[in-house]
């Protein structure tokens, strides 16, 4: 018979071991990509990813390793609970962990506007004009504030005053974009806590088949 609680307990690790290969694995090729020059189509993401904490994510996804590491010991000892417990507090901490990281880009969507001002007042011409390529726009709040770069399209004072500023699509992009990232990270931070109770259950269940082989060692039965 399938022991439910075990199951449960096997399905959630496999899974948290999944997340923990795909955390290192996007921040690995983000970090390649920022490494490669930028083009028209990858600017905006690559100028955001500047901002990301890559080298904690692939922590955090070490973290998480290590953490389905703890617990095979779990399952080569169906009687133990210590390595239960002792992944539990690692799992705690990678809770923690990717939560500081979710809630770190959620404050970024606060203030978006200003700190892209910023940012593109310290780009060079080159990247302010494959950002005005992109998003189709001239200049950052207008064409001349700040004034824009000439480029295949913004080619002159009559064609940039037609176009709106970068600040609309960019901010939106970058919105968007720190959208997905908190709340894959929230995700994370979700499926940490399945696992949490997974392993409960798990310890609890543990505890419980001592106590009955207790009562039945008592009463000369002998183990379950």
């Amino acid at each position: 018979m399938v022991n439910a609680v075990l199951t449960s307990y096997v399905v959630s690790d496999v899974i948290l071991l999944a997340t923990g290969i795909l955390l290192i694995s996007a921040a690995a090729v983000w970090q390649g990509e920022m490494a490669s020059d930028p083009t028209a189509e990858s600017v905006g993401r690559l100028l955001l990813l500047q901002g990301c904490p890559l080298v904690a994510v692939i922590a955090n996804g070490a973290l998480v390793i290590l953490s389905f590491v703890l617990s095979l010991p779990a399952f080569a000892l169906p009687t133990s609970r210590s390595w239960l417990k002792l992944h539990s507090w690692l799992v705690v901490v990678c809770l923690i962990f990717t939560l500081i990281l979710g809630l770190n880009e959620w404050i970024q969507t606060l203030t978006t506007r200003a700190n892209l001002g910023e940012m593109w007042g310290r780009q060079s011409e080159v990247t302010q004009s494959m950002l005005q390529q992109k998003f189709d726009c001239c200049g950052y709040l207008n064409w001349t504030s700040p004034r824009y770069v000439q480029d295949p399209v913004c080619t002159d004072d009559i064609v940039a005053s037609t176009r709106e500023g970068c600040v609309t699509a960019f901010s939106g992009y970058a919105e968007r974009w720190l959208n997905y990232l908190f709340t894959a990270a929230f995700g994370v931070v979700g499926l940490d806590v399945v696992v949490l109770l997974c392993a409960a259950m798990m310890i609890r269940y543990r505890k419980e088949q001592l106590r009955y082989r207790l009562i039945d060692q008592k009463w000369g039965m002998g183990n379950i």
